[in-house]
């Protein structure tokens, strides 16, 4: 019996090892292109510049844009102010997403990814967990 134990204990580490290491390689992937976007913005990069005048927005819009992108990208990568970054980061994907949906354009893009961003802040972060799922309390009350 305590084989049957040991093995269903070293399942569930595993799967929360596979877990936790999914979630911070797609992290690392989503805050890489998440810093390299903001750092393409404050350089005026000419790709950055073409798209920011084909959605209707003055390249003058850029900078501004690329620092709180930046900003909102360091806050969720640590720890103590992941969850500010993760919802600064939510809105600034929102205007992403309504700049698309004014453009006819599909908007799914943004969606996803800042769905992304909350499901791996949920794998890394308990009190997220705690937070989304919690458990329920026992009141002693018997309904």
């Amino acid at each position: 019996m305590e084989t049957t134990f040991d093995q269903a204990s070293s399942t569930t580490t595993r799967s929360a090892t596979a877990k936790t290491w999914t979630a911070r390689v797609v992290g690392s992937l989503l805050v890489l292109f998440l810093l390299i976007d903001g750092a393409g913005k404050v350089l005026r990069l000419a790709p950055y510049v073409e798209g920011t005048a084909r959605v209707g927005y003055p390249a003058s819009c850029l900078i501004p844009l690329g620092l709180v992108l930046l900003a909102c990208t360091i806050l969720y990568v640590v720890p103590r102010t992941a969850v500010l970054g993760a919802v600064l980061l939510t809105g600034y994907l929102g205007g992403a997403t309504a700049t698309h949906v004014r453009m006819g354009e599909p908007f799914l893009f943004p969606v996803v990814f800042g769905v992304l961003l909350w499901a791996c802040l949920y794998v890394r972060d308990a009190r997220v967990r705690a937070l989304l799922l919690p458990r329920q309390r026992d009141t002693g009350e018997t309904a």
